[in-house]
């Protein structure tokens, strides 16, 4: 494809030659003539004047004269739809159900839907149109998948919720008798886990992305537009809005409220409801500016140690002279 093809086709402007052909992408570093990359992080500005590729997408005031340019105000979306027109999606290896899959008689699979070899698919399961169900993923009976839903390798989708009502140091098990509504354009990493709520249902808003090794507890409702990253780990009966991400490994513990556009940094704790457009880290999770100056003076720990301890010896000193004085 010429460049000035692919600009028309991502809505990017051409700074260069336009008739220079493209056929596959690569990464800024890497990237060799005949391919496309992108720069998006100001951190690796100088290696566009290393870059042995044929265009790099780039946003609005970076130039170069080292190569052709593809200008947009956002060069990431840009190249994310270059991979599209020059790679295209995966081709699967055949279409429909493959024999190998077990599909339960009452289940309902529209139509361009894909279910790979081992996969499970219980009673009464209604999955939308051109989904992917790939490899060893476990939907349980009753579960709801809407329309253009990925479900990675080895997802397990409607397992019991983690309920257990405590008596006399026994954990007696609380039948799960609600379901999972995966929404429209979903996507489920690989070996995450949603379980099927107690009573209604479990809730995957439409447009989230769901990352690998994810646990979303019984109950749980995602607003649309999600993006929850590896191991995360969210309790049950949290309701969460619309566009929340949550980055690797943090913990959300249960019955809370998230709002909107919620941010929350790797490995935090969120332990409160959370108000919207609030961006948090930290253990437990605090506002963004607050854990900044906590972690400041976090790593500093042991050098005031050190001056607490200095200073008390001073102290004692003092209190020793004082009495020699009397």
């Amino acid at each position: 494809m010429k460049l000035e093809e692919l600009a028309k086709q991502t809505g990017a402007e051409v700074i260069g030659d336009g008739s220079v052909e493209v056929n596959s992408v690569s990464t800024l570093e890497d990237a060799k003539p005949g391919q496309v990359t992108f720069l998006s992080n100001p951190k690796y500005i100088k290696q566009l004047q290393t870059t042995e590729a044929s265009a790099v997408f780039v946003a609005p005031g970076v130039s170069t004269d080292h190569t052709n340019l593809l200008r947009m105000k956002d060069p990431y979306y840009g190249f994310a739809q270059a991979v599209v027109l020059l790679h295209g999606h995966r081709k699967h290896p055949h279409q429909g159900v493959h024999p190998k899959a077990f599909v339960d008689q009452s289940a309902t699979i529209g139509q361009g839907t894909v279910v790979y070899p081992g996969a499970y698919i219980g009673p009464r399961v209604k999955i939308g149109q051109d989904c992917i169900i790939y490899a060893n993923v476990s939907i349980y009976d009753e579960c709801v998948i809407g329309d253009r839903v990925i479900v990675h390798a080895g997802a397990v989708i409607g397992s019991d919720g983690f309920g257990f009502a405590p008596n006399n140091g026994i954990h007696h098990k609380i039948p799960q008798i609600g379901d999972v509504i995966i929404e429209d354009d979903v996507e489920i990493g690989a070996n995450s886990c949603i379980a099927r709520a107690a009573m209604g249902s479990t809730v995957i808003g439409k447009g989230t992305k769901i990352d690998a090794l994810v646990v979303v507890g019984h109950g749980t409702k995602i607003g649309e537009y999600g993006m929850i990253v590896a191991q995360v780990g969210i309790a049950g009966s949290v309701t969460m809005g619309h566009h929340v991400t949550l980055a690797g490994q943090v913990g959300v513990a249960g019955h809370l409220n998230i709002g909107n556009l919620v941010m929350c940094g790797a490995k935090a704790g969120i332990t409160n409801d959370v108000p919207d457009q609030t961006n948090l880290m930290g253990v437990p999770a605090m506002p963004i500016s607050l854990g900044r100056r906590v972690y400041t003076q976090f790593v500093k720990l042991p050098e005031l140690h050190e001056r607490v301890k200095h200073l008390e010896q001073q102290v004692e000193e003092l209190s020793a002279g004082d009495d020699d004085v009397i």
